[in-house]
């Protein structure tokens, strides 16, 4: 098992508009073959030191795969390759992390 975490930095005043269509593409990427977790989470205001300040145009991607051909299969499947030219204007940058249970 794999799990990655995508950071994802928007246009200022831009994350309702990508959330919209990452909700509709949510449930196809769920029913991909080795995908176990996916979804979408946002910096919550908890006021505790260590956390920093929430980040309004930031969107972080949690995500569980049973393996990284699952990942890899998924980084090329039809429905993200038509997705990313849907949200390319509302994007700034993105970053991957790939980990293993340790």
């Amino acid at each position: 098992m794999i799990h990655v975490i995508a950071t994802i930095e928007l246009v200022e005043g831009q994350r309702e508009a990508f959330l919209k269509e990452f909700h509709a593409l949510v449930p196809r990427v769920r029913a991909e073959n080795g995908c176990l977790e996916y979804g979408p989470a946002v910096d919550l205001a908890t006021g505790l030191a260590a956390q920093g300040l929430p980040r309004a145009d930031v969107v972080t991607v949690i995500e569980k795969w049973s393996d990284l051909a699952a990942l890899k299969a998924h980084l090329t499947a039809p429905h993200m390759e038509a997705y990313r030219p849907r949200v390319k204007h509302l994007v700034r940058s993105t970053a991957l992390q790939i980990l293993e249970p340790a």
